[in-house]
């Protein structure tokens, strides 16, 4: 038995002999060589994120000293202090793979007690990446901010107190959360960390226009003065304050971050003995009465308003792979929030028009593409259940429909809150109905796509979304499909367009009707279009979406 790469027999003598700190330094190290050692590709990806890293980081200490003297520089290092604390936090819960020492599970069988194991591992946590780029940024803001021999002493002391915040905090977190991060749940929160870039990506974008409309780091003053009194960030205020001669302030803030120390070494003790103590799932048995399950078919509630037959197993299919398979979920989630943030944010800059809000009938009208491809190689068991145009065709107007139940109210919640903003009520009329012609001819297209140039999605990996080799066929299907959406959109994008430039400001409600009437039309066309096709392609589309 080996635990972290290490056997049991020769680890527990070691530990025994000259204690859990150089044990615990020696198997990161091991398990640092030995993931490098796995394969070539790996250790140049290690390689190519070190460099960059020490790039960054010398960077953001160049810039950081550059900034000394600097009426703003206490402010800045303060929440870029706290950015930094917020992703040390959060990351464990979306990457919780990338360290694997990261999983205290993994030590419960040792003779092992909480308190000195979590003093090795917080030890063994410094050696890496991560902790490099914030020591980096902990040396850098003291140098900007530290003036004086009293702030020079208390940044001896902020700058290794940042850092083992930041470490206990990550622990901590993963300790607290490791049971969920090893469950299906856990694997869900990984695969959708890429939501979570892509909109915090959107909010900084947003933010830094704001700022800088708003006159630079000085409108960010009244938020530092609240964040310096939170750890870590306090003990780099107590730099500041030391600096400024405010000598009390300044122990005050270091006291608060020994403090929050201390706690989170007790709450990753905590945690760590709950772990080390209490059975999982796995080891209780499955006594006393089972919980009440459904014996038939579910016709309560939702699923009772659906249409009877295939058209409601198709439908509550699609929407039990929403709901359930991480990819499927991850998918939808994105277009949703992205969907929403994206018009929102323009009209609250005071940027575009209420028919931006089309985006987001954009985003959700893209889940249709590929639709085979969603159910991998369980395709084949859709595949013996269609033996002739008719069922082909019910079997894509069931999964559209079961878009439409999302799409719909969401298109129509996202036109709403955009004419709110902007405060341009006539202009809703036309945008929901552009909206609705365009959702129409992306179904259309997206069925059409589906049958004809299918691609497998591989359930492997968080951020592997087309099987090896099919790459090409994945991007004309998306791309070809958007365009095509565009040209069959046009008349009423032309329709659009006249009414403005005309100045018929009184005939855009006409839209709506227009719009709701040629969607459903587009669509139900490209869907029977769509279904003799499938029928026809059934060999190919199985072959092509169970491949990898």
């Amino acid at each position: 038995m080996t635990v972290l790469g290490t056997p049991v027999d020769a680890a527990v003598p070691a530990v025994r002999g000259q204690g859990l700190v150089p044990v615990f330094v020696r198997l990161k190290l091991t398990l640092l060589r030995n993931g490098l050692r796995q394969s070539s590709g790996r250790r140049a990806a290690y390689v190519a994120s070190l460099v960059v890293t020490l790039l960054f980081a010398a960077g953001q200490v160049i810039g950081l000293v550059a900034l000394r003297g600097h009426a703003q520089a206490g402010t800045l290092v303060i929440l870029l202090t706290a950015v930094v604390a917020l992703g040390w936090a959060v990351m464990p819960l979306f990457f919780p793979s990338g360290d694997e020492t990261l999983d205290p599970s993994r030590l419960v069988m040792l003779p092992l007690r909480p308190r000195p194991l979590i003093g090795a591992l917080l030890v063994a946590s410094l050696i890496g990446i991560g902790p490099l780029f914030t020591l980096a940024l902990a040396l850098g803001s003291v140098i900007a901010v530290a003036h004086g021999a009293a702030a020079v002493v208390a940044g001896v002391i902020a700058v290794p107190l940042t850092l083992l915040i930041c470490l206990a905090l990550a622990r901590s977190v993963a300790t607290a959360n490791i049971r969920l991060l090893s469950s299906r749940k856990g694997r869900d929160l990984a695969v959708l960390s890429g939501l979570v870039i892509a909109v915090g990506i959107q909010f900084v974008n947003f933010g830094a226009q704001r700022l800088g409309r708003a006159g630079g780091l000085s409108s960010l003053e009244p938020v530092a003065d609240v964040v310096r009194w939170l750890p870590p960030s306090s003990a780099l205020g107590a730099v500041a304050s030391a600096s400024d001669g405010a000598y009390g302030r300044a122990a005050g803030q270091l006291l608060l971050a020994v403090l929050a120390l201390a706690a989170l070494m007790w709450l990753w003790q905590r945690s760590l003995t709950k772990l080390m103590t209490s059975p999982d799932g796995s080891t209780i048995a499955a006594a006393g009465p089972a919980r009440g399950r459904a014996s038939g078919p579910e016709r309560s509630g939702f699923l009772a308003l659906l249409p009877e037959g295939r058209t409601r197993t198709v439908m509550q299919r699609s929407l039990r792979y929403v709901a359930r398979d991480p990819k499927t979920k991850a998918a939808w989630v994105t277009a949703l929030a992205i969907g929403l943030i994206v018009p929102v944010l323009n009209a609250v800059q005071g940027a575009g028009s209420v028919y931006i809000a089309s985006f987001a009938t954009g985003m959700l009208g893209m889940q249709m593409y590929n639709q085979f491809g969603q159910d991998t190689s369980a395709f084949w068991m859709v595949a013996l259940s269609i033996s002739s145009t008719r069922d082909a065709y019910v079997e894509l107007r069931a999964r559209a429909l079961g878009l439409l139940v999302i799409t719909l109210p969401y298109t129509v919640l996202v036109t709403v809150v955009t004419a709110a903003v902007l405060g341009d009520w006539s202009g809703l009329p036309g945008a929901l109905g552009l909206s609705f012609a365009l959702l129409g001819a992306m179904l259309a297209t997206g069925a059409m796509a589906s049958a004809l140039t299918p691609y497998s999605i591989p359930q492997e990996g968080a951020f592997k979304n087309v099987a090896p080799g099919q790459a090409g066929l994945a991007w004309v299907s998306i791309l070809g499909g958007m365009v095509a959406a565009a040209l069959i959109s046009a008349p009423v994008i032309g329709l659009v367009i006249w009414l403005h430039v005309a100045d018929h400001q009184g005939w855009l409600w006409l839209l709506l009707p227009v719009g709701a009437v040629y969607g459903t039309l587009v669509g139900w066309a490209g869907v029977r279009l769509a279904a003799p096709r499938t029928a026809d392609r059934l060999p190919e589309i199985l072959a092509a979406v169970s491949k990898g």
